[in-house]
């Protein structure tokens, strides 16, 4: 009788958790003729729209437009305000506005008297005077680190002042402690992660941002620039296989859905992008920039995060799946994996709602005091526009879903060799390897793993009984 362990294996699949089984060449051709036309096409535009760097232009001193540098604050005296002049109450003596409370209270109160020396620059060494105010919400304290702006036009007592608080050491030790526990836990796919965050900044820094700065249309760029994190960063971290593909397919046909809906409402409900300091300033430095396309140019990227989890879990989840029962048809992971997409929607919609509820909180805290009505407050354009950009994104995700299930179930069931229409496997339902009648008894028992033999039983195709050797 032959032993388990010297029989060849003529089985067509494996039940271990291992990697997925291969597509076959064909199907692999298949996927290669639609993905590498779209990988040139996105080369080409990152060749054509590269713009070199972003355009100089004369600072402004408004907002982020100002020359910086590093300071360290190295005195801190307690002065009188009265002395220094902090505040003026109204002529009128009025104190019953907001404005006038506040100055109110600077008078009465103690300041504080910051010198600040200029650490970075031609002018390093200097120093100058800040005068804090006892309700301002930054205090300073010795030895901090500041960020100072430079007014080369002022008087020179007044070139200098403190804009802002240095967080380099905090954040870096932050981002030190994110890494570390990416790499612990996540190994090499966890480095390779790590490694495509890299290149998405770079990505951005280099060619998204300064090429919409060059007067690139905003739409266009951000599809590029977009698709290229997309490719670079899905097959740096899950590899240059057939599932890959899938969900880089599926988070294409998702990213294109998202544009041509954001394209549409952004321009039905007349958003202009422009709505704050920040993006005033920038139509005032760059008039030629379109702003309802920076809009929708943010939408997309800024889904595409979330679109690259949803659509390689649900891609690996219809993968599993088949590994876990080789005969199940396209029909059945289709139906098993929209079961488990379903879960994912509810928590990424829910995620993506609160993520942008919770950046505009400081504003829809501001419309709560102004017992603003809820239409009235949707209906502004600052308001509207979050809207819009979550509304947009979500329905892009939820159509990822079915979107990339339908093309995992079809790719992982299709053209196998061997494989009948049905979906199943070599073997048969009973059991028997393809061509064996259903009953027979199997010449060839299944392969025990090296070392561990079934124990001297041995199986029957047909009965399904077991009996020693």
């Amino acid at each position: 009788m032959t032993s388990p362990q010297q029989t060849p294996d003529t089985h067509g699949h494996s039940h271990s958790h291992g990697p997925a089984a291969p597509v076959s060449q064909h199907l692999r051709r298949v996927i290669a003729a639609v993905l590498i036309p779209f990988a040139t096409a996105v080369v080409v535009g990152l060749v054509v729209l590269w713009p070199g760097g972003a355009p100089a232009h004369e600072r402004t001193g408004v907002g982020f437009d100002r020359q910086t540098e590093q300071g360290q604050v190295v005195k801190i005296e307690q002065i009188d305000c009265k002395d220094v002049n902090a505040a003026q109450v109204p002529p009128t003596g009025d104190t019953t506005t907001p404005e006038g409370r506040e100055a109110q209270r600077a008078q009465t109160g103690d300041c504080a008297k910051a010198t600040v020396e200029v650490t970075t620059g031609k002018d390093k060494g200097r120093k100058f005077v800040e005068i804090v105010q006892p309700d301002a919400p930054r205090q300073f304290h010795v030895k901090q680190g500041v960020v100072v702006a430079y007014a080369p036009d002022a008087p020179r007592d007044l070139q200098y002042s403190v804009t802002d608080v240095d967080r380099t050491t905090p954040m870096a030790l932050l981002a030190g402690i994110f890494a570390l526990a990416v790499v612990v836990v996540g190994r090499l796919r966890g480095l390779m992660a790590l490694i495509a965050l890299v290149i998405s900044f770079a990505v951005l820094t280099l060619f998204i941002l300064p090429a919409i700065l060059q007067g690139s249309n905003p739409l266009i760029v951000a599809v590029v620039g977009s698709s290229a994190i997309m490719l670079l960063a899905l097959y740096l971290c899950h590899g240059l296989t057939a599932r890959t593909s899938v969900a880089v397919l599926g988070t294409l046909i998702s990213l294109l859905l998202i544009g041509l809906l954001g394209s549409l409402f952004i321009g039905w409900a007349s958003l202009t992008g422009n709505t704050d300091d920040n993006t005033g300033l920038i139509h005032g430095l760059y008039p030629e920039i379109d702003m309802s396309g920076l809009l929708l140019a943010g939408v997309i990227i800024g889904s595409l995060g979330v679109l690259d989890d949803v659509t390689v879990t649900q891609t690996s989840a219809v993968w599993e799946l088949r590994q876990a029962n080789p005969d199940m048809g396209p029909r059945a992971l289709y139906k098993a994996g929209i079961r488990i997409g379903r879960d994912h929607i509810a928590s990424v919609v829910n995620t993506l709602v609160l993520a942008y509820a919770g950046a505009a909180l400081p504003l829809l805290l501001l419309f709560s005091i102004a017992q603003s009505s809820v239409g009235m407050v949707a209906n502004s354009e600052l308001v509207a526009q979050e809207i819009v950009r979550t509304l947009v994104g979500s329905i892009g995700l939820v159509a990822s879903v079915p979107v990339t299930t339908v093309l995992a179930a079809l790719v992982v069931s299709a053209d196998r060799p061997g494989t009948p229409e049905g979906g199943a496997t070599a073997e048969t339902a009973t059991g028997a390897p393809s061509g064996t009648p259903s009953g027979a008894p199997s010449e060839t028992p299944p392969k025990a793993p090296a070392g561990r033999p079934f124990g001297g039983l041995r199986t029957r195709g047909g009965g399904g009984r077991r009996r020693k050797a």
